[in-house]
């Protein structure tokens, strides 16, 4: 793709209240960053819902609290480990029909964490016309507590006294490289055991009905190779107690789930380019190679069926997330492995919403997911401007912010940012929210010695180098009597974006497609290029995402020069005046570091990179398509190279602030829809090699299609 397309991600600026001072404290600085698609609008909770035929809505349950993110559930069988964790108060003795137990993975406080919850139904939970939270004894337990604060914690299994799930917390010390692995940590002692192999990336575990084999979707040592639709991993099983007797059972597959400890099921891509469900039986349930193991196809072509469900010891039905020619939703259903049959479930009762990786009861009466919580169950849920997140580095505080390519003003009191079509300025509170350009615009930038002054650029995402995009500048303070006040700088009718401004005002550094390639130049900043213009970089690749450093000295910027046409993005700084080219970070091979941005002091540099490879299976997940992403830091010397952010989203365009902003979550001033996103649009419709390909050329705010 020619132009380190930013395709919706976002690079906003932050603030706080502009009605009070900005908060300040043993902190130095603060960075925020934007995660692609629709993350900031995602409200979702685990539900449940009976399973029978043409199930209501007083079937389902909403089983979390509307606190944050809750996705990923799973229901504990009993276990004394478990009830040992419970207050000593809890007036349960041992589980029975009066109860729900849920595990599930939630993003509140800042960082992935793993929950255990029970709730206490004082009646049958089929009289339960609406919510378990109607309900008020309630017991809510962190499971991995004193465990690394800063990565996912994902797919958890509750197996005996053990806990089995992903965590990110290693470094594999690789470029593009995942750092997803499996662990076990006892849940009395809180002992932790890794249970993947250095060097391999092991995702979404399953273990068996015994607890005996544990079942993962693994890469090799090969490793991502920038997939981001259905991952080319391969099935492999090991011991659950220490990680032995590893063996590979099938080739190519995803989402492993066993039904007895011979049998499992896994969702891959068939032949035919349906997404479908397949069974793996393992003779006399022995880990042998995979030429032994019985592999067969479960559902049939004409739909999507993925991240399957089974229930110990049943093999009457399996519950699967499918996507149908001609819904714009992805649903829960039971296919029925004796008639061969799909039956609806969650679409009888929230026909609109996305109802994600189901997981089955161990009696087999119910089935969870997640989905979003809805209006009516939203009360304990605030939309955020900027949402903290926890961080490893001291002294700086970190949030993702909701808007696309946005920046802050100078002082810290206003923020502009891109909601398509249109520039915006907010306060720093979200309030007196106003546009100020009402055409496609993207990468907006404050002038830092003019007031009210923003640059941005004005013209489509994604084009070559000869299509028409323009720098312009707006006044945001202007003539209250003229709709929009802006002036054009660039006249060439090539594509000129990513402006950046000197510390002094005088000079703009951006990417022009004049050459017939992208590269940078540097134009005076209040006349354009009429007045001053010059090149500053020149060759058959691209330059682009260029920052000024605060002393003026050195510009940052990407650039694909070290093999043009691979896809593969660095970073690299220069003098202005031409001298001292230097790459700072290299990328591995196909990698992507992009978008820098100099700190206050000009120390350091933040930017977004796949250096971490990929954290989940993104079929998993809504709204990816580019499912790679995250925050880094790295001195200007190149050295010290820090993450800062884990999670399975695409995250970019981070900026550090001038100032300090105190480590918590700011809510929005106006009304901003939840759950407004769509599914990918490579599940939609009869798939095809060319639809694929279509999806990933000409993917939208929708579904991804972002380089960081």
């Amino acid at each position: 793709m020619a132009a380190m397309v930013l395709t919706l991600l976002l690079h906003f600026f932050l603030a706080v209240s502009s009605a009070s001072p900005i908060h300040e404290s043993s902190g130095t600085t603060s960075i925020v960053f934007a995660t692609h698609g629709s993350r900031s609008h995602y409200a979702f909770d685990v539900f449940t819902l009976l399973i029978r035929p043409s199930p209501s809505s007083a079937d389902e349950l909403q089983l979390t609290d509307g606190q944050s993110y809750n996705f990923n559930g799973h229901f504990p069988s009993s276990s004394s480990s478990l009830l040992s964790l419970l207050p000593n108060q809890t007036p349960i003795k041992s589980f029975d029909q009066k109860n729900l137990s849920l595990v599930y993975v939630t993003e509140r406080g800042g960082s992935s964490k793993i929950f255990y919850d029970v709730v206490y139904l004082d009646s049958p939970p089929s009289s339960i016309v609406r919510s378990a939270l109607a309900i008020s004894k309630r017991v809510q337990l962190p499971l991995l507590k004193g465990e690394t604060e800063i990565a996912v914690k994902d797919k958890p299994t509750v197996t005996g006294d053990y806990l089995i799930y992903v965590s990110t917390h290693e470094d594999p010390g690789k470029p593009r490289a995942s750092w997803a692995a499996v662990y076990s940590t006892e849940l009395k002692k809180g002992l932790t055991r890794r249970l993947t192999p250095q060097g391999i990336s092991d995702f979404s575990p399953a273990v068996s009905p015994s607890g005996v084999y544990t079942a993962v979707a693994s890469y090799g040592e090969s490793g991502w190779n920038g997939e981001a639709q259905e991952l080319s991993t391969d099935i492999y099983v090991f011991l659950t107690r220490d990680g032995t007797q590893r063996v590979k059972i099938v080739e190519h597959g995803g989402w492993p789930s066993w039904v007895d400890d011979s049998t499992l099921y896994f969702h891959k891509r068939s032949d035919d380019q349906w997404i479908s469900i397949y069974r793996a039986i393992l003779p006399n349930g022995t880990l042998i190679s995979n030429d032994s193991v019985i592999v067969e196809r479960v559902t049939p072509p004409g739909l999507h069926a993925f991240t399957p469900a089974t229930s110990p010891y049943n093999n009457k039905f399996i519950a699967v997330a499918t996507r149908r020619p001609g819904s714009d939703y992805r649903h829960v259903e039971q296919f029925d492995l004796v008639k061969k049959e799909f039956i609806e479930l969650t679409r009888l009762v929230s026909p609109q919403s996305h109802h994600f990786n189901p997981f089955i009861s161990p009696d087999s009466t119910r089935v969870g997911y997640h989905r979003c919580r809805g209006a009516s169950n939203d009360k304990n849920s605030t939309h955020l401007l900027l949402e903290n997140l926890n961080t490893t580095l001291p002294g700086i505080s970190l949030f993702r912010v909701d808007g696309l390519l946005p920046s802050v003003s100078p002082s810290g009191d206003r923020i502009a940012y891109v909601d398509f079509p249109g520039i915006y300025v907010v306060n720093r509170d979200g309030s007196n929210l106003r546009q100020v350009y009402p055409d496609i615009a993207f990468s907006t930038i404050w002038d830092p010695v003019r007031p009210g002054i923003i640059y941005a650029s004005a013209g489509p995402f994604l084009a070559n180098a000869s299509t028409e995009v323009d720098i312009i500048s707006i006044n945001v303070d202007g003539d209250a009597k003229k709709a929009y006040n802006l002036k054009k700088l660039t006249t060439n009718g090539k594509n000129n974006a990513f402006p950046s401004v000197s510390p002094d005002g005088k000079w703009i550094v951006f990417r022009s497609g004049q050459s017939g390639y992208k590269n940078l130049y540097i134009m005076d900043a209040v006349e354009g290029e009429k007045a001053a213009l010059r090149r500053l970089t020149d060759g058959p690749w691209t330059d682009t995402m260029s920052n000024w450093s605060p002393d003026g000295e050195w510009i940052a910027f990407t650039s694909t020069r070290e093999k043009p046409g691979a896809g593969i993005y660095e970073l690299y700084m220069i003098h202005p005046n031409g001298t001292g080219l230097r790459r700072l970070v290299p990328s591995g091979l196909g990698g992507r570091s992009t978008h820098p941005y100099f700190s206050p002091d000009g120390k350091t540099i933040v930017f977004t990179s796949d250096h971490a490879g990929i954290s989940a299976e993104p079929i998993s997940y809504p709204d990816n398509l580019n499912a790679y992403g995250e925050i880094y830091t790295v001195n200007v010397d190149g050295s010290d190279l820090q993450r800062l952010t884990h999670n399975p989203f695409d995250d970019g365009t981070p900026v550090y602030s001038p100032t300090y902003f105190k480590a918590e979550d700011l809510e929005w001033k106006v009304n901003r829809p939840d759950c407004s996103f769509k599914d990918c649009d490579w599940l939609n419709g009869k798939p095809s090699s060319k639809s694929l390909v279509r999806a990933l050329q000409t993917s939208g705010p929708q579904c991804g299609g972002v380089l960081g």
